[in-house]
């Protein structure tokens, strides 16, 4: 939080005229049931995993995210001052979103008070779970937070889908998962969300810091044992077909 909000006052010192904005590892969070309980473990989950860097960037305070809060900073060595220091507004916001995170209340937890509960939904390779609707709730909680333009930074999927005899990589699990994700974004739009780009994440199989090579995010097969061969997949036609003619569809009932 101290450099970012360094780094942003740097650049605005230089006088430039560039849109500045930081990308965030974001998470929508769900709670476990409807009961209160649940419902505040859930909020809990958001402070601590979107706006604990968002909200000192944009207000210069920490979210309420731990069940004793004032301890939590002491313990963090958060000094007097630093409200001001962290304090730096930018332009937009990144949302890096791949899934979504269940909270359930856990008494047991006392820095939290949350357990984090398996979700039911189907998973791409890598185990994250497919949901759609996730990328639709963050967009609009941040746009009511905060009221600034948004761009999905980062969102796609894992797959090992393998090129056949004919070169083809039928990755049909990765349409679906960019028709139902990309879908959200033109429903948090018509919603009135000021959403500026989408990334896929990502172009090219590339070597992924927490699993190396293990896992394929790309729209284009990389053969990394036979002289790293290129095969655009099914899904990267799909996709290239979706920004020619700029529509999607959506199902407006997820939730």
């Amino acid at each position: 939080n101290l450099a970012q909000a360094s780094a942003t006052r740097a650049m605005r010192a230089v006088g430039t005229e560039a849109a500045i904005g930081t990308a965030f590892s974001m998470t929508a969070a769900y709670p476990y049931t409807e009961s209160e309980a649940d419902r505040a473990a859930a909020e809990r989950q958001h402070a601590f995993s979107n706006d604990w860097f968002l909200r000192p960037l944009m207000e210069g305070v920490y979210p309420r995210a731990y069940v004793d809060q004032e301890r939590a900073l002491t313990e963090m060595d958060i000094r007097p001052g630093d409200d001001e220091a962290i304090k730096a507004p930018h332009d937009f916001i990144g949302i890096n979103l791949y899934t979504r995170t269940i909270a359930a209340h856990n008494a047991d937890d006392k820095y939290l008070g949350i357990r984090q509960v398996p979700p039911p939904g189907p998973k791409t390779d890598f185990g994250w779970e497919v949901w759609p609707a996730a990328l639709y709730q963050m967009i609009m909680r941040v746009h009511r937070d905060y009221g600034l333009p948004t761009y999905v930074t980062e969102n796609g999927c894992s797959y090992s889908t393998a090129p056949d005899p004919q070169g083809r990589v039928p990755d049909k699990e990765r349409i679906e998962y960019y028709k139902g994700y990309i879908g959200q974004v033109g429903r948090a739009i018509d919603e009135g969300a000021d959403v500026r780009g989408y990334y896929a994440w990502t172009l090219l199989d590339n070597f992924e810091w927490a699993m190396g090579y293990n896992q394929r995010f790309g729209i284009v097969y990389c053969d990394f044992e036979n002289e790293q061969k290129r095969f655009v997949k099914d899904s990267g036609y799909w996709y290239r077909d979706l920004i020619t003619a700029g529509e999607v569809e959506y199902d407006e009932t997820l939730m």
